[in-house]
């Protein structure tokens, strides 16, 4: 099931697709070196950032590297509230 941080990701991706799929017809390609033909390429390439950047959020490229954050940011939190309760004897990891 798609969380709702997934779907909004997917209704943002479609918007912009959306987006890109209307303009790029409108855009000026034509006279190379012109104005025109440089906003055109910045803004097909921004579309398509943002499409890839949402995409990539959809297929959890960084679950992996979250989950291991996750991880450490627990083992630090336990390290602190042992320091903090007198406990020296803090637990030392390799990665």
């Amino acid at each position: 099931m798609i969380s709702l941080k997934g779907f909004k990701n997917v209704v943002y991706m479609s918007l912009a697709l959306g987006m890109l799929f209307y303009s790029v017809p409108q855009l000026e390609f034509r006279d190379v070196g012109s104005l025109p033909m440089v906003f055109s390429i910045i803004w097909v390439v921004m579309a398509l950032l943002v499409t890839a950047a949402h995409l990539h959020q959809i297929l959890g490229v960084d679950e992996e590297k979250r989950k291991e954050m996750n991880r450490i940011n627990r083992m630090k939190k336990w390290q602190l509230e042992q320091l903090v309760q007198g406990r020296r004897k803090l637990l030392q990891f390799r990665k």
